[in-house]
């Protein structure tokens, strides 16, 4: 049985983004798993209500920022995927994993 780990990173920093995943992608291929992404939806766009006072207060125009999203996968080698999804990441770079198993038919 194979396991597929699929990590979910985001953020609103691209540059800090594209930097874990491309250490991410280094990490993997020296290590000789199997990698593949990143996936990249468009940028998601975000807005917040800004006020001028907490209480009955006027309101600014929203503060609208992106989120940038990739999704790797890293198939097989648990011990690395495990080790990738839980080491630290920059506070800026959310990440969520997913861990699935693949039966192989033959």
């Amino acid at each position: 049985m194979t396991f597929v780990t699929t990590l979910s990173l985001e953020s609103g920093d691209r540059p800090a983004l594209e930097s874990v995943v491309e250490e991410i992608r280094a990490i993997v291929e020296r290590k000789g798993a199997e990698f593949k992404g990143p996936h990249t939806p468009p940028p998601e766009e975000l807005s917040v209500p800004m006020y001028d006072r907490l209480e009955n207060g006027g309101q600014y125009d929203r503060w609208t920022y992106p989120v940038y999203t990739r999704t790797v996968e890293i198939h097989g080698h648990d011990d690395l995927a495990g080790s990738i999804a839980t080491r630290e990441f920059p506070d800026q770079v959310h990440v969520e994993a997913d861990v699935r198993s693949i039966s192989q038919t033959g």
